[in-house]
């Protein structure tokens, strides 16, 4: 009885990997006039970007529309096959339609040719086959073709998705800096990421208010200004007159170093051991800012102050730690 040979799976992953690559330096050779066409179009657009397709298309044409969303170029996928029963409302005169096909010939999708037409909306088709209807019916096709899929069948797309996906994503970018699109721009199409949290999020968003600020006043005992740091769980309290500027703060640090002296913690007021030039910040700085002066000035809790340097909050870096921001 023979042995069944062992699968080479790393050779199927290196060849797999190798003509996926080579199919995607095939489409750099055909990067023309008529990407730029394409991203004219778009550029143009009023609307939104509508990308369509179907099956492993489709999936594809999703991450397009996403990726082209999130870059600066309103867009959404619709399925070809629900737009042909009413999801053809979703797209209006002032769209435009990027459809994907490797045979070109896909019924779902030229089924919405006509109405297309009749509409005078800009299509970009994404084929494998220059000579087919939807290549031909196109404003504009990018050709992505592919000498053969990595599928050793030669059936399941691959080496095309990979190309497409390519494709869409040269057109996004592409877009994105004809748009100038900035990380701030990135940040709120994002903003429950952590690039979006970090670029958004203010100090005054995630500040400590009212009571739960610590504060005592300059002629405050030692003894008591140690309660007031531990009722509030902040490590420091600021220092000052009521209503009046911050004059400094008091800090565990503080606290080490008038114990080395030995000093009466019962008799000696807190502004003969506190520190004076104190670091503050304002309520309108961004918390990933507050996060860099910590870390600058190795503290772990910063008094926030107005414009008349009044305490108005306080931050600790637990707090941005929780806010996503660290």
């Amino acid at each position: 009885m023979s042995e069944v040979a062992k699968p080479d799976f790393l050779g199927s992953v290196r060849r797999t990997i190798t003509m996926e690559r080579d199919a995607i330096t095939e489409l750099l050779s055909r990067s023309d006039d008529s990407f730029c066409r394409a991203c004219e179009l778009l550029l143009q657009t009023q609307g939104r970007v509508v990308v369509t397709g179907m099956g492993k298309s489709g999936h594809i044409a999703t991450k397009i529309a996403s990726t082209l969303a999130s870059t600066g170029t309103p867009a959404m996928f619709v399925h070809p096959a629900e737009a042909s029963h009413g999801d053809l409302g979703m797209i209006t005169p002032q769209d435009s339609v990027i459809a994907l096909s490797n045979s070109g010939t896909t019924s779902e999708v030229v089924t919405l040719l006509p109405l297309l037409k009749r509409m005078a909306v800009p299509l970009i088709t994404m084929t494998g086959v220059a000579d087919s209807i939807l290549a031909h019916t196109a404003d504009v096709n990018l050709d992505t073709s592919v000498s053969e899929e990595a599928c050793p069948l030669d059936l399941t797309p691959t080496s095309s998705t990979t190309v497409c996906l390519v494709a869409g994503d040269a057109l996004a970018i592409a877009l994105l800096e004809a748009r100038g699109f900035s990380v701030e721009d990135f940040a709120f199409s994002h903003p429950g990421g952590a690039l979006g949290r970090r670029l958004l999020l203010k100090v005054e968003d995630i500040m400590r208010t009212g009571d739960a600020v610590p504060r005592v006043s300059p002629d405050t005992t030692l003894d008591d200004a140690l309660l007031e740091i531990s009722r509030k769980g902040l490590g420091m309290t600021s220092v000052g007159y009521e209503h009046g500027e911050v004059l400094g703060v008091f800090t565990d640090g503080d606290l080490r170093r008038a114990l080395d002296e030995e000093i009466d913690i019962h008799n000696t007021p807190i502004n003969q051991i506190m520190t004076h030039d104190c670091i503050t910040i304002a309520a309108e700085i961004l918390a990933a800012e507050a996060l860099q002066i910590m870390d600058e000035h190795k503290i772990s809790s910063l008094v926030v102050v107005n414009a008349s340097h009044q305490p108005v909050g306080a931050i600790h870096l637990h707090d941005l730690l929780q806010a996503g921001v660290a």
